[in-house]
């Protein structure tokens, strides 16, 4: 299993918009074959920094979900989205493997 570890540094003044966008991707990384852990607004502490993590079998699992986004109406939608408000700056992406 690898998961998929997501640091955005949002526009703070936009986090509602943010939180839209992450209630919209919770379900496609789950109907395309992953496993959403969800995602981490801002509480206390920096107020522009969120976090995502969804898990999937494996590397080629994970590649065939984003081969899927270009051809998803829902998957461009929620792109969308995040394009139109600028409610994302820039995120990191990290793959981590779990140790139980």
């Amino acid at each position: 299993m690898i998961t998929c570890y997501l640091k955005y540094t949002i526009d703070p003044y936009k986090a509602a918009d943010f939180e839209t966008y992450a209630k919209l991707w919770i379900p496609l990384v789950n109907d395309m074959g992953g496993v959403h852990h969800g995602y981490f607004l801002p509480y206390e502490g920096a107020n522009n920094i969120a976090y995502a993590l969804f898990s999937f079998p494996g590397l080629a699992e994970y590649e065939a979900y984003r081969a899927k986004i270009p051809t998803c109406p829902a998957c461009q939608r929620a792109l969308k989205l995040a394009e139109d408000t600028r409610c994302i700056l820039s995120y990191e992406r990290s793959f981590v493997r779990p140790v139980f």
